[in-house]
C-alpha cells in the first residue's frame, strides 16, 4: 500500500463553483486517474490555502511515499496570503517528502519555493498543449518511459516557468512554453514537474472552457467570441479520438512505479 498526499491548489470557493456545475475538482481527477493504475493507494488531502488545521499534516509529512500537487486558477505573482501559504508549505514538503509530482500550478509553486521564477506567459494553452517535444534529458528520464517523443496533452495555463532552480533540468518544451516539464533535486526530495495535465481528461477540459467562456473572452481575451471557442473545442474533440487513456497518463504511471 502506497500512501500519497494530494495537495489541492485551488481555493475552496473555486472548488465549490466546480461542484455546483458538475465538474470534478482537481483532487477528484487525480484520485480517479491514479486509481486507474493501482488499487493499493491510500490518499490524504490537504488544502494549504483553505484548511485551517493543515499544520497537522506538516507534522507527519515523512510518512508519505509521495506527494502530488495539482493545478489551480491562482497566479503566483499575485502574492496573496493564500499563495504565500502554499509556497511556504511547499518549502516544508521539499525537506520532508522524498518524491513530489508537481503538476501545472504545482510545478510553479515548486519552482518558486526552490528559487526559480514564474511569469505571465505570452500565449496560453487552453484545454490542450500541442506538440510537446521531449528533449535528450527527457528521453533519459524515467518520467517519459514509453512516451512518444512528440505528443499533445490536456493543459490549461496562462503562466509559465521562465527561470528554473539552479540545479534543475528541462525535460520537454513546446512553442507555447519553453518549460513543459522539468526535474530537480532539493535536499533529499526528487521533484518531477509538469506544466500540462496528464491526470485530467479532455472532456473535463472542454467543460472548463465552457464554464470559463465569459472570462476567456472578456478578461483573458484569448478568444474573440463564442464561435472561436466552439471551433477550439472541436479541435480538442478531434484529439479525443486520436489518443488513449494509457498514453495520456503515462507520466502518472511512471511516477507511481518510481516511488517506494
Amino acid at each position: 500500500m502506497k500512501r500519497l498526499l494530494i495537495v489541492e491548489g485551488n481555493l475552496r470557493e473555486e472548488n465549490e463553483s466546480f461542484s455546483e456545475v458538475g465538474i470534478e475538482t482537481h483532487t477528484e481527477s487525480l484520485k480517479d486517474s491514479l486509481n486507474y493504475f493501482s488499487n493499493a493507494l491510500k490518499f490524504d488531502v490537504v488544502n494549504p490555502s483553505s484548511d485551517e488545521n493543515f499544520d497537522i499534516i506538516k507534522d507527519k509529512l515523512s510518512i508519505y511515499d509521495g506527494l502530488i500537487w495539482g493545478g489551480s486558477s491562482l497566479n503566483i505573482y499575485n502574492n496573496t496570503p493564500e499563495i504565500r501559504r502554499q509556497i511556504e508549505f511547499m518549502k516544508v514538503c521539499q525537506k520532508k517528502v522524498k518524491n513530489i509530482l508537481a503538476i501545472c500550478w504545482g510545478m510553479q509553486v515548486a519552482v518558486t519555493a526552490a528559487g526559480g521564477e514564474v511569469k505571465k506567459a505570452e500565449s496560453s494553452n487552453i484545454g490542450i498543449a500541442n506538440e510537446i517535444v521531449i528533449n535528450e534529458n527527457g528521453l533519459n528520464h524515467p518520467i517519459y518511459k514509453n512516451k512518444d517523443k512528440k505528443f499533445n496533452s490536456p493543459a490549461f495555463n496562462f503562466d509559465e516557468v521562465y527561470k528554473i532552480p539552479d540545479n534543475a533540468i528541462c525535460l520537454a518544451s513546446n512553442k507555447t512554453n519553453k518549460i513543459q516539464s522539468l526535474f530537480f533535486k532539493i535536499n533529499k526530495t526528487n521533484v518531477w514537474g509538469l506544466q500540462y495535465h496528464p491526470e485530467i481528461t479532455y472532456e473535463k477540459m472542454i467543460n472548463l472552457i465552457e464554464f470559463r467562456k465569459d472570462r476567456l473572452i472578456e478578461n483573458r481575451k484569448v478568444f474573440k467570441n463564442e464561435n472561436e471557442i466552439q471551433s477550439h473545442i472541436s479541435l480538442i474533440k478531434n484529439e479525443i479520438q486520436m489518443t488513449t487513456k494509457e498514453k495520456r497518463m503515462t507520466e502518472l504511471k511512471n511516477w507511481l512505479n518510481q516511488i517506494n
